[in-house]
């Protein structure tokens, strides 16, 4: 997707979240997010939201505090505050522009507003997950924000400083060892490859994959942020390897 595109859909994936938990019981556990009720969700959101658009909009060079992502409190915010902060973050990355200089908390890549944009889309509509799901309804998203989600999610799980931050994934790597993930509603499918020193992925599938997750890409993505469990996609290969691999790979 591209960057506009990215911007429209921090909005509109907020707006889709705030027609869903309408009338809801804030004080609703997440499933997903088990420490959490559905009214820190939320201000997790807004404060997400918020935080992004500072960084943005004062071109930081350092990341602001993010007390309020991690501090949620009891009390939810006033409802406004969930489409407000949405449309000043997109506001704020469509003046400055996808090249726009600015620090991000990934240390690889260029530091730009387009990040930002891509990360708040898919974070919005990963937490919208976690809000349908705890009210009860049916989670859908839109065909391209779910494949965009899933390659961000393979491009940032597959960045080499995830094995500094997280040693223990060492133990996926082994020789013949990929996992396809093939949606059944698009000709795009992907390949996690850790034949090598270091978690990759590719497009396509490989000649012979260690397990096979078939399910439409939504499904997969979910699956891949631990949101959904794996058998419940259709599984060809080695079942077990896939569970291992989702308990060491799911985050966000």
């Amino acid at each position: 997707m591209d960057f506009p595109s990215q911007c429209a859909a921090i909005v509109a994936q907020t707006e889709l979240l705030q027609a869903t938990v309408e009338g809801a019981d804030l004080g609703t556990t997440v499933p997903s997010c088990p420490e959490w009720t559905l009214g820190q969700l939320l201000n997790h959101i807004c404060a997400g939201h918020r935080w992004a658009e500072e960084t943005v909009r004062t071109r930081a060079e350092n990341l602001p505090p993010d007390d309020e992502l991690r501090h949620l409190g009891s009390t939810p915010q006033a409802p406004s505050w969930l489409p407000d902060g949405a449309r000043a973050l997109a506001a704020t990355l469509r003046e400055a522009g996808p090249d726009a200089r600015v620090v991000t908390p990934v240390p690889a890549g260029p530091p730009r507003a387009a990040f930002y944009a891509r990360r708040f889309m898919n974070e919005t509509a990963l937490h919208r997950a976690d809000a349908t799901l705890a009210v009860g309804a049916e989670f859908t998203l839109d065909h391209d924000v779910a494949v965009d989600a899933m390659e961000e999610w393979l491009e940032l799980g597959s960045l080499p400083v995830m094995l500094d931050y997280f040693p223990e994934r060492r133990a996926l790597l082994g020789e013949g060892r990929t996992v396809h993930l093939s949606p059944t509603d698009s000709g795009k499918g992907w390949t996690i490859d850790l034949t090598g020193d270091l978690l990759a992925w590719h497009p396509g599938a490989p000649a012979e994959p260690t397990v096979t997750v078939e399910a439409p890409v939504t499904d997969l993505l979910l699956i891949s942020y631990g949101r959904r469990a794996g058998k419940t996609a259709l599984l060809t290969g080695d079942a077990d390897f896939l569970d291992f691999y989702l308990s060491q790979v799911s985050f966000g």
